[in-house]
């Protein structure tokens, strides 16, 4: 009988094992559905019974037990091109918009495009939604339909986060494009622009959320 059981047991186990290893990837510490490339690959991942982008995305991350683990990296880095790649593919995708320049900075999206949209203000909420979905949720995005304005953010794309006098050339940027319409508040604690009061990142960076009533375009209210 003991063997009988063993080798019952021993089946179930080669079985679910055969299961996983044909469902999850490990790899280091993170196991995976499947290997993962890029986010928001413009190849997509390859399903055999649905073709590409069918998969669900699963990462599960296990902490190690070594002490200073190098293989485990506890923050990952985001690639800010291929964030700005994304974020113009997509608002570019939107009505009545023909021409997207986005520029993607350690806290702040900028985004100028140029639309023939009849309703300025409309347009501007669904650029803005559009961009903050794809950025970590402490980004701030300013967009700007203004005239010149995809050339003025262009003109920046060689610049990093070291350049000299960065903060307040991106500031004078934002103080600008503020001019022009922003959309709606996000809610009652953030305004358009994803800016609340007492953030923790607050004395990092100079925005220009306390001078917001005071600069932004009053094409419609905030609500």
């Amino acid at each position: 009988m003991f063997s009988a059981v063993g080798l019952s047991f021993l089946t179930a186990c080669q079985y679910g094992a055969g299961e996983e290893s044909s469902f999850l990837h490990e790899s280091g510490n993170t196991i995976n559905v499947q290997d993962r490339t890029d986010l928001y690959n413009e190849e997509g991942h390859t399903n055999v019974n649905h073709g590409k982008t069918a998969n669900f995305g699963y990462v599960r991350h296990q902490k190690s037990g070594i002490p200073q683990d190098i293989t485990f990296r506890h923050t990952p880095g985001m690639d800010r091109e291929q964030a700005a790649n994304t974020i113009s593919s997509l608002i570019v995708q939107l009505p009545n918009v023909n021409d997207v320049a986005t520029l993607v900075t350690d806290e702040e999206v900028l985004v100028a495009y140029e639309t023939d949209s009849d309703n300025r203000f409309e347009t501007a909420d669904q650029v803005k939604k559009t961009a903050l979905s794809a950025v970590p949720r402490y980004y701030h995005v300013y967009v700007s339909d203004g005239d010149n304005m995809i050339q003025q953010i262009e003109a920046f794309s060689p610049l990093d986060s070291t350049s000299r006098n960065i903060d307040q050339i991106i500031s004078k940027t934002i103080k600008e494009m503020l001019k022009y319409p922003q959309g709606r508040a996000l809610n009652k604690g953030e305004n358009a622009n994803g800016e609340g009061y007492g953030e923790m990142n607050e004395d990092l960076d100079d925005d220009t959320k306390d001078n917001y009533e005071k600069t932004r375009f009053n094409n419609g209210a905030m609500k």
